[in-house]
């Protein structure tokens, strides 16, 4: 009797504290009662509970969803942060904008890639903001420091179950062999190199590599104004595609040939003076001396004149040509002259004769001439479609090249590369040309869609610009080697038919049939900061004479 009264009490269910009476001042007289896991709360609203008797006693039950359930009371570890009892209302974001932080722009986004895919893939990873290299495995590197706890998780066809595990194995630390099918890869931490050398005292977290990837500064893209600085008045200058008016001097000062006088105007002072004027001639072509101290002026008589720009003196008058003279090209003390009559004089200006060499190749007007920085080499453009190459002690051509169509006058040097020349051709060719002149081989044709007028390499940066005419007029600033154009500016009404670069490599100033010049800043500075009261000046439409 006593044994089953015992197991009577034994199976009867023992109440739970959270299941006491409902206090005699709530304004239902019932009890809470059991749902499954969840207990009805009789004090959630009065208009959300309903009163129902039977059998004499009183139930409260909800009449809302089980949505106003309390749940029992749940035991939360150190890591949870509780919600507010808005934000835990569905209704809480409504009227409200998300942040979307994976198309935010943030500009540290770009930076962490980086250096996350570093440190899970590997520097090589970063080469590339999409990584496809999937038939490599990738390897996460865990920044333990003890040894012991580097293993090999593998995938599933070779991962082992724990029911297989020896008691052993789960008191030893063992490392797994990496096998063809794993997935991640945890190794201890590198030590980091710093000045060649590992250093066991670095304290950071991340690899060489996610270092070197945060202490680079991204260079922000430059931007090139599509308006020129200055625009010059420059009346009576010929709209001639095979002259060459303009040019700029290491001592900042521009030369203008300006019908039959030369103007000087001086980009510190903005202030324009003559220089020169011919006597019944015409200028033909301007060209400064190395040191920017002599200024040589080809005249339509074919006569050639050097003058002492600071006494404002002629200090020479060489003959020799029958026509024209429409290019001239320094190379130290040595000043070569192409004209009409086909022919190119070199001429040394210490000597007393009017020129030491002459040179025949050229079956039409020499238009375009231009001495490597070497000095080593000539280039010659005529208006024979032919770009020829002379070397400084010959008299017959080293090179001759036919591709072009039509007349070669833009023709320039690379300063970053011996032997890189560019050549650009006239209406019916419209071709930029890349010619290796030690080898002879044809590099690369760029079709520019429109004449070739002028060509210049920057010496600041590895681009050069190209001066344009029908049908835009255009000056084009390219990216060599891969000839993209960084920018495309307009303006000129005529051909763009002259091009000089400022002492800096900053700045470049164009003109045109249209009687203009236009200063254009299109090349960053590269030397010195004080350079840049060039620019500081040019801000108003004036008069170069």
């Amino acid at each position: 009797m006593l044994h089953s009264e015992y197991e009577a009490r034994l199976r009867s269910p023992i109440k739970s504290p959270n299941k006491s009476a409902i206090s005699t001042t709530s304004p239902f007289s019932s009890s809470q009662f059991s749902f499954g896991s969840s207990l009805y709360n009789p004090y959630a609203n009065p208009q959300e509970v309903q009163s129902v008797t039977s059998g004499g006693f009183s139930f409260a039950i909800p009449s809302s969803s089980p949505s106003k359930l309390i749940s029992p009371k749940k035991d939360y570890g150190d890591r949870f942060i509780p919600l507010s009892p808005a934000e835990d209302d569905p209704s809480f974001m409504n009227g409200r904008t998300m942040i979307d932080y994976n198309n935010a722009p943030h500009k540290g986004h770009s930076t962490y890639n980086m250096v996350l895919k570093s440190e899970l893939f590997g520097k090589d990873a970063c080469v590339d903001m999409n990584i496809e290299k999937s038939e490599e495995i990738p390897t996460i590197k865990s920044y333990g420091t003890s040894p012991s706890r580097t293993s090999t998780l593998h995938s599933s066809p070779h991962h082992t179950s724990p029911s297989s595990l020896s008691p052993s194995s789960s008191t030893t630390p063992t490392t797994s062999t990496p096998s063809s099918g794993s997935i991640l890869k945890f190794t201890a931490r590198r030590k980091l190199v710093m000045g060649g050398c590992e250093s066991p005292y670095s304290v950071s977290p991340m690899s060489l590599e996610s270092q070197k990837l945060l202490s680079c500064v991204a260079k922000p893209p430059r931007k090139i104004s599509k308006a020129p600085l200055k625009v010059l008045d420059a009346p009576n200058i010929q709209d001639d595609f095979y002259l060459n008016l303009v040019d700029w001097s290491s001592q900042n000062l521009i030369a203008v040939g300006l019908g039959s006088s030369v103007y000087l105007w001086n980009a510190a002072t903005e202030k324009a003076s003559k220089l020169c004027e011919l006597v019944n001639d015409t200028v033909t072509s301007v060209n400064w001396m190395e040191w920017g101290t002599h200024l040589a002026v080809g005249s339509s008589h074919g006569s050639v004149q050097i003058w002492d720009v600071a006494h404002k003196k002629q200090v020479r008058d060489m003959g020799g040509h029958r026509a024209r003279v429409g290019s001239l090209a320094w190379s130290s003390h040595l000043l070569s002259s192409g004209s009409r009559d086909k022919v190119i004089y070199n001429r040394d200006v210490r000597a007393s004769t009017h020129f030491v060499a002459k040179l025949v190749g050229h079956r039409q007007e020499v238009c375009g001439l231009k001495w490597s920085y070497d000095g080593q080499q000539l280039a010659s453009g005529g208006n024979d479609n032919k770009l020829l190459i002379w070397d400084a002690s010959s008299t017959a051509p080293v090179m001759r090249f036919s591709d072009h169509t039509a007349a070669v006058k833009a023709i320039s040097w690379s300063p970053h590369q011996r032997g890189l020349l560019a050549s650009g051709g006239g209406t019916a060719d419209k071709c930029i040309r890349f010619w290796n002149t030690h080898t002879g081989v044809l590099l690369n044709c760029v079709d520019t869609g429109s004449q070739v007028c002028n060509l210049l390499w920057s010496k600041n940066v590895n681009e050069l610009v190209s001066t344009h005419g029908y049908s835009q007029n255009q000056i084009v600033i390219w990216s060599y080697p891969s000839m993209t154009q960084a920018a495309t500016l307009t303006g000129h009404t005529t051909r763009a038919l002259y091009l000089a670069a400022s002492p800096d490599g900053q700045m470049i100033v164009t003109g045109s049939g249209d009687e203009t010049l236009r200063f254009w800043n299109v090349f960053p500075d590269t030397e010195s900061p004080s350079s840049g009261s060039i620019i500081s000046s040019f801000h108003t439409h004036a008069d170069i004479r």
